[in-house]
């Protein structure tokens, strides 16, 4: 079973991922890694620490010669902001608890309920953990879930489609095209003129100290049909994606294919009809499915949208308590960005890839990578 477990805080020495499952002999370039480390950090709107930290993975182990061992894999991504903090963060008894408290929970985050939840007076002891600094780990195992997937032509990528009120309507069915696209953008925008008008909402709300949420896409191209399973609640890939994509912070919900939009359209309108030709097979002319029927991949690309709401982190600070004194105060602020929804598309790309590959080995796995790719080409010799 492909799995993965992180650790690590904030403003800690470090995040550590370990994943379990790989196959052995799946070749691994660390630079592809670090690449989609740095998308992570990019994307117009975000806070001063993407100027201190430039993330870049170190495997430590199940890895030798470039190549998997098919044991567990581990990965640290070192803070460099840790030499800052590194007295306040000690994990020893050393550690100065008493520098830089928190004590005014911020709405919108896990501050408060996180405090009540384990019993802490310093609610920094929530917010390290629950900062969206540890999706820079899932980010690193979502780029080794893409190479693997990569083996077999399977694609994954995303795009902002939204910032606040401003919405693009471009759409693009090739992957290569998308992929220049967005490399071209400070938003991962499929849309230069849209993209403007973003940027400029952007900029007028740093000036009112206040922050942007937005909705981004993923779509998954060449998956096969048989992904998933219909036969129990709890294997169904499209309750899988959308569990993978609300568990990124400040997401709010999940589409798949028209999503929202079935409920105001008959039947009619709504499910893609089924042809049949010699050359290509069963296909659609349609895909508002998205992808996906029953919990199961139909052989179309898989089409995703997560909605991200503003970061509650603001400049402008909302009405909060003291957590000690139970006096009015304004909540901390904590150094963070106006707009993060690039930086949550990278995050929502890397766990849909997980979910896929989780998905992928479930039907076709092996403990070699020879093994899975024979099993995948017989099963695609018997559908054909």
């Amino acid at each position: 079973m492909f799995r993965f477990l992180t650790a690590g805080e904030s403003h800690g020495k470090c995040l550590t991922v370990i994943i379990e499952g790989l196959p052995a002999n799946l070749g691994l370039d660390v630079g592809t890694i670090n690449e989609d480390l740095k998308r992570r950090q990019g994307g117009y709107g975000r806070g001063d620490r993407m100027r201190i930290e430039e993330d870049r993975v170190e495997i430590t182990s199940g890895m030798r010669g470039g190549h998997t061992l098919g044991s567990p894999l581990c990965m640290t991504i070192y803070n460099r902001d840790w030499k800052d903090w590194k007295e306040i963060m000690a994990v020893g008894p050393e550690a100065l608890l008493s520098e830089r408290p928190v004590i005014s929970p911020r709405p919108g985050h896990a501050d408060l309920s996180g405090a009540i939840k384990y019993g802490f007076r310093d609610i920094r002891d929530v917010l390290e953990r629950s900062s969206a600094r540890e999706t820079a780990a899932r980010v690193a195992v979502g780029s080794v879930a893409k190479i693997f997937l990569n083996e077999f032509m399977i694609k994954v990528i995303t795009y902002v489609i939204q910032i606040g009120g401003i919405k693009s309507q471009k759409k693009l069915s090739n992957f290569s095209e998308i992929r220049e696209k967005i490399n071209q953008s400070r938003l991962y925008c499929l849309d230069e003129e849209t993209e403007e008008r973003m940027i400029e909402l952007i900029d007028k709300t740093d000036e009112e100290g206040d922050s942007l949420g937005g909705v981004f896409e993923v779509v998954a191209f060449n998956l096969p049909v048989g992904l998933g399973s219909y036969v129990h609640w709890d294997r169904r890939l499209d309750g899988r994606l959308a569990q993978a994509l609300m568990s990124i912070p400040a997401i709010k919900g999940v589409e798949i294919g028209l999503g929202f939009e079935t409920a105001r359209l008959p039947g009619s309108l709504v499910h893609d009809e089924i042809f049949f030709g010699e050359e290509q097979g069963f296909y659609r002319k349609t895909n508002r499915a998205g992808g996906l029927e029953g919990g199961v991949t139909n052989g179309q690309p898989l089409i995703l949208r997560a909605v991200m709401k503003p970061i509650p982190t603001l400049k402008k600070s909302l009405a909060s308590i003291n957590f000690g004194t139970k006096e009015p105060t304004l909540a901390t602020y904590e150094r963070s960005d106006v707009c993060a929804v690039p930086a949550a598309a990278v995050v929502g790309e890397a766990v849909v890839a997980i979910e896929l590959a989780k998905a992928f080995m479930e039907k076709f796995g092996g403990d070699t990578i020879e093994e899975i790719r024979k099993s995948y080409e017989t099963y695609l010799k018997e559908f054909d």
